[in-house]
């Protein structure tokens, strides 16, 4: 299984590699000039949409599934920059397919809204592709059971005032509580069908609609971060660390197994870690040595591989 972490300019590296080198690309860029890593980055406003979309691009060419940066603006003196946004115009500008971007919603730190807003509890994960269906996605690889039971019968109330189609609901007792039932499976088989009649005289039979297993998941991500959440001690020696929870939603939905991950931005390695740690291999870049050597230890001890 591919395990890289190579230090170096992401930009550079990429634009030497082959067309369609990795399946998946998913990473988090610096947030404008909010931390400088130690390398002095500043980059703000259009300067920083600039660099990022040719970044963006350069990762479409050299991946032939989803491209995923989870970004995120500044606020300053009670005005957002908005450069999220921007970075997806400029992405359109540039005849780049996006995808309607998920977010990232966790409980963000108090006060992080400005004393007058609201705090800010969401990020934007910016989604590009090459053009058409994805050559390989699991939707549902994340999802859960349906929440509600399957339509079409009338859902009318019992005289215990249970519904008629409601999962897992038991009869409730002379004293209103509801009794302990065997729950219903998540969905269920059906062998009914209904035959239309089209105008000119035309017959078709479909079959009743049976709900999947797993329902999709949806675009709103919610993580838990913070001490002991993000999944691994080591990744808090990064500046500003993500967790393993997001970054499997998107090995586990969009990268097939056996596939290979690029994080252009590897940090302490997160991406890399769970791509090995769900069987897919992952190749991390990152310009500072001394993240590439702790993403290495972070490898080496949660995942016991073969490192290069």
């Amino acid at each position: 299984m591919t395990n890289k972490f190579i230090t170096t300019d992401c930009l550079p590296w990429m634009k030497k590699r082959e067309d369609n080198s990795f399946n998946l690309t998913f990473g988090s860029p610096p947030y404008e000039d909010a931390r400088s890593y130690g390398i002095d980055f500043n980059l703000k406003g259009n300067q920083w949409v600039d660099w990022m979309a040719d970044i963006v691009c350069e990762a479409v060419r050299i991946t032939d599934g989803l491209v995923a940066f989870v970004v995120e603006g500044k606020t300053k003196k009670f005005s957002y920059s908005g450069t999220p946004v921007l970075l997806l115009a400029e992405l359109v500008n540039r005849g780049i397919t996006i995808r309607k971007p998920p977010i990232f919603q966790r409980v963000g730190i108090p006060g992080s809204g400005g004393p007058d807003w609201l705090r800010n509890d969401y990020e934007f994960i910016v989604c590009a592709t090459s053009g058409g269906k994805l050559p390989w996605s699991d939707n549902t690889a994340m999802g859960h059971p349906p929440k509600w039971a399957p339509g079409g019968e009338m859902s009318h109330r019992l005289t215990d005032g249970t519904r008629r189609n409601q999962w897992g609901g038991g009869e409730r007792g002379k004293n209103g509580i509801l009794k302990t039932a065997k729950s219903r499976p998540s969905h269920q088989f059906t062998t009914k069908s209904a035959t239309r009649v089209s105008r000119d005289g035309d017959t078709q039979t479909e079959i009743a609609y049976v709900p999947p297993v797993k329902a999709n998941p949806g675009n709103v991500i919610q993580c838990k971060v913070g001490g002991g959440l993000m999944g691994s001690k080591l990744a808090h020696e990064n500046e500003a660390p993500f967790p393993e929870s997001l970054v499997e939603f998107f090995v586990k939905s969009f990268c097939p197994p056996g596939g290979l991950v690029l994080d252009p931005f590897s940090g302490s390695g997160t991406t890399a870690a769970v791509a090995l740690k769900n069987g897919r291999g992952a190749v991390g870049l990152d310009v500072r040595k001394e993240q590439n050597m702790l993403a290495r230890r972070r490898v080496k001890t949660e995942v016991v591989t073969e490192i290069v």
